[in-house]
């Protein structure tokens, strides 16, 4: 995700003050109309793009781990989440989540075992090959992909479920950009992530609330209760920044700057979709609970 960084020195122009922003902008045109035209188009769509998106997460996460996808372990990810992924498309809820669950804990105690077998370290960073790790991130990515199965899967209203929790999600995202950058101030979090500041992290919070609020008024032609959506907004808001921060701890514990080189100016997909990873599971389940047909701000 975006760093939220102080201000720079007075004297620079466009460029100085804001140094990625040009590579951002033409990386966003690019992923931004693929996802939206694939929540569009319907279910089918958008399972078919969430393969291949768990796919190459998983094949980051693997590398990340100091794995590879050709072999046990590493292997064992992708085809796990995919699994998950493919009974989340057949509505089997349950055996999704079992398998998910199941994988995490076997992957386990076997990569912990090939770890201490091989002796082999990661390509990145100095740190010896983690089972734990590597399991790990079969819930990491594939509770997202079930869940945002499950989202747009709703034929009532999942269409627009899934994208308020993007247009959501990319609002605090962008907000904290621009905040951060513009204002500085105390840092939120510099043992994690140095570069991020409460005013990143108010504004994203801000520009959630004020998108989401356009959003439900051009989808319901009425001004939406002010209260319920803001209390949902911030919900993504605040999920979506507690993940944007995980990731940077989980690449600082593997001493990498990018989960990988796959987007220009972004990194990795890992480093443009962690706060989707960590808001698509509570989305879902606030989906879960209000029950079939409901949309997430009613």
């Amino acid at each position: 995700m975006p760093a939220l960084a102080e201000p720079p020195s007075r004297g620079g122009g466009l460029v100085s003050r804001w140094p990625d922003l040009r590579k951002r902008v033409l990386s966003a045109m690019l992923l931004g109309p693929a996802a939206l035209l694939c929540i569009w188009l319907g279910a089918e769509a958008w399972a078919a793009l969430m393969a291949a998106a768990v796919a190459l997460l998983a094949w980051e996460w693997v590398r990340l781990c100091g794995f590879s996808t050709r072999r046990l372990p590493g292997l064992a990810v992708p085809l796990l989440v995919l699994g998950a992924g493919t009974l989340a498309v057949e509505a089997a809820w349950s055996w999704a989540l079992a398998l998910l669950a199941g994988g995490f804990l076997g992957l386990w105690v076997y990569g912990g075992a090939f770890g201490r077998t091989s002796g082999r370290r990661p390509g990145q960073g100095g740190h010896a090959r983690s089972g734990f790790w590597l399991a790990f991130g079969i819930l990491y990515i594939g509770l997202a992909g079930v869940a945002l199965i499950h989202l747009r899967g709703d034929a009532a209203v999942g269409r627009w479920n899934v994208l308020l929790l993007f247009l959501v999600v990319w609002a605090s995202d962008i907000g904290a950009y621009v905040a951060g950058r513009r204002f500085g101030g105390p840092k939120l979090a510099p043992a994690i992530s140095p570069n991020k500041t409460w005013s990143g992290a108010a504004g994203g919070l801000v520009s959630a609330i004020l998108v989401a609020l356009l959003v439900i008024a051009a989808v319901e032609g009425a001004t939406p209760p002010f209260g319920r959506v803001a209390l949902l907004a911030g919900l993504i808001g605040v999920v979506a920044q507690i993940g944007d921060l995980f990731e940077s701890w989980i690449k600082r514990r593997f001493q990498v700057k990018d989960s990988s080189a796959l987007i220009p100016g972004h990194g990795g997909l890992l480093d443009r979709l962690d706060a989707v990873l960590a808001a698509a599971p509570v989305a879902a389940l606030l989906g879960a609970l209000l029950g079939p047909g409901a949309a997430l701000w009613r």
